[in-house]
């Protein structure tokens, strides 16, 4: 078996998370957060679609962590999203901590707007 390691690029994958908090790059955010390529950051959740919508000249697919479970996003907030050419995967947050680092380790355009499990 070969193993290689993983280059990043400049935009930092997501080292943990845990009860109500999110690892990025070394640093730790409290509750939702937002992952672009410009950086991370807390996200307002649900109620903030304007920056998923701002985001979608850095990214080509917005993956949206659920918490703990996977859910169904409010339809405002997809239709949002959707609205402004992003393409919207819906999954758990553990789910979306791994699809992020493997998309971006792939050198994609991705972006991850968590709620914490």
């Amino acid at each position: 078996m070969r193993m290689n390691e993983v280059q990043f690029d400049e935009s930092n994958p997501v080292d943990g998370y845990g009860p109500g908090f999110f690892r990025v790059g070394g640093e730790k955010f409290d509750g939702a957060v937002l992952l672009l390529p410009s950086g991370a950051a807390l996200w307002g959740g649900y109620e903030d679609a304007d920056a998923l919508v701002a985001a979608a000249t850095e990214v080509d697919v917005l993956l949206l962590g659920t918490g703990a479970e996977i859910a169904h996003p409010p339809a405002a907030l997809r239709r949002a999203v959707e609205a402004a050419g992003l393409g919207l995967e819906v999954m758990a947050s553990p789910a979306a901590c791994r699809t992020y680092n493997v998309l971006l380790a792939e050198g994609r355009r991705v972006g991850a707007a968590m709620l914490p499990v």
